[in-house]
């Protein structure tokens, strides 16, 4: 791979200035590609971003997160065209009695639906809405402990998508024996301590006993003001519209339960794959629906597609940013990160350096599990031959990922909480960044104290 130095973070430094200047995530991502292009191949500009967006979109992740996030769509909109949706609110209305105890609803809420941080984001944030309108709570508040509970938890918890991947992650590389990947895992759960820390701030800020910073206290003095969609963000819902006129009966508890309690279920039965359970659910839902006669056929499907076609922009992003990612790599920035960063390293500092700069490199071209994919046989190594304790490297490497799912304003943990709490993915990040930033101070402190 032909190496371009510190020319190489400057498409990303493109991304975040377009971004911070238009608050337009996908236009920044791919004013970043393009500048990208023009280093690599500046006379074949037009056809190497042709071949980059084709490369993506045959890229079986891209598949696999297009099929995930349209079907969830689809059965979200299923659920708030049949009053689904609205029965679980009503529901949860009546244990609610203010504010503060429908942001906990929601924080425990994430804690109960761990097993995938795409799950977590669409399903929470649908269901609750009604709820904390209700107590005006912010789209950007209801966003942040939303996505506070996605990837944060889901890393502690060993019977998760991050848990599985990260697993076979360790015995692809040797670092654990075949069969042994997640008992290796567990051992470094104590050590990530970037998903600890953003988890015990998640129930302070619920409860108010943390500090509204930033954005975050300007959306919340807005929302109090009787405006909780902010500026800019009333088209964006996973569907719109409430629930149709012609549903033939009254929506019962049990048409939002079974479908989600049946997309929990089967997403474990399959291995934890989340494909597989969205879609079993999907099936069962129109079963369900089509037994009572909530909808016709015809509205069933274009309820359907109204809701694939609801994701479109977070989808859009998403691409965008494995664009970007394929960009990067063709100018070699993680390696030259890594490389920059080396002579700095100690066996004392070794732990938070790897904190802080895979954070930053997940945080720059938003894949998480691809980073952990290229940064585990570097890192795993340089810790060996310095007599590093693994597990707390370990514990660095899923902290960093953790973060950059949790920070990220392309990254898809972030702009699908957004989508479904009703506000932009740039909303969404420049409110939650400050409890982010704080999170990973703290997580510094500690992989340096326990080193």
């Amino acid at each position: 791979m032909e190496s371009f130095g510190a020319i190489a973070l400057i498409p990303t430094i493109i991304v975040l200035v377009v971004a911070l200047i238009t608050h337009r995530t996908i236009e920044s991502l791919l004013a970043g590609v393009i500048i990208g292009l023009l280093i690599t191949s500046p006379t074949e500009v037009v056809s190497e971003f042709a071949s980059t967006a084709l490369t993506v979109m045959g890229d079986g992740v891209i598949g696999w997160i297009i099929l995930v996030c349209g079907l969830f769509g689809s059965l979200i909109a299923l659920l708030v065209r049949t009053g689904s949706a609205v029965s679980f609110s009503e529901f949860m209305i009546r244990f609610v009695k203010s504010q503060r105890s429908s942001l906990v609803v929601t924080w425990i809420l994430g804690l109960i639906i761990f097993i995938d941080d795409y799950l977590n984001a669409l399903a929470i944030s649908s269901s609750m809405k009604k709820v904390t309108d209700k107590y005006k709570v912010s789209r950007e508040m209801l966003a942040y402990i939303v996505d506070s509970t996605a990837a944060p938890i889901c890393v502690l918890v060993p019977f998760s998508t991050w848990a599985i991947f990260f697993s076979g992650l360790l015995e692809d590389n040797g670092v654990a024996e075949q069969g042994q990947g997640l008992t290796v895992y567990i051992q470094a759960i104590p050590y990530m301590f970037y998903a600890w820390v953003a988890a015990i701030i998640v129930p302070l800020v619920a409860m108010g006993k943390f500090p509204l910073l930033g954005a975050m206290k300007t959306a919340e003095l807005r929302a109090k003001g009787g405006q909780v969609i902010p500026d800019g963000a009333d088209g964006i819902e996973l569907i719109g519209g409430e629930s149709l006129s012609s549903a033939r009966t009254q929506p019962h508890l049990l048409n939002f339960f079974i479908p989600i309690a049946s997309l929990i279920f089967f997403t474990w039965y399959f291995d934890v794959d989340i494909l597989m359970g969205v879609l079993v659910s999907l099936a069962i839902t129109i079963v369900l629906y089509a037994g009572q006669r909530l909808l016709s056929f015809d509205e069933t499907f274009d309820t359907m597609m109204d809701g694939f076609k609801s994701m479109l922009i977070p989808l859009g992003t998403v691409v965008a940013s494995f664009m970007l990612k394929e960009v990067n790599d063709s100018l070699g920035l993680t390696l030259y990160v890594i490389d920059s960063v080396k002579p700095m390293m100690t066996p004392e500092l070794l732990p938070m350096m790897v904190f802080l700069v895979m954070a930053l490199i997940a945080f720059a071209t938003g894949t998480f599990w691809g980073m952990l994919a290229v940064a585990l046989p570097i890192v795993v190594p340089l810790a060996v031959a310095m007599d590093a304790n693994i597990p707390l490297i370990l514990g660095a490497l899923m902290s960093a990922a953790a973060f950059g799912s949790h920070a990220c304003f392309y990254g898809d943990s972030t702009v699908l909480s957004a989508q479904g709490s009703g506000c932009t993915a740039m909303q969404h990040a420049l409110t939650q960044m400050p409890y982010a930033l704080i999170a990973a101070a703290v997580s510094s402190v500690l992989f340096l104290v326990v080193a």
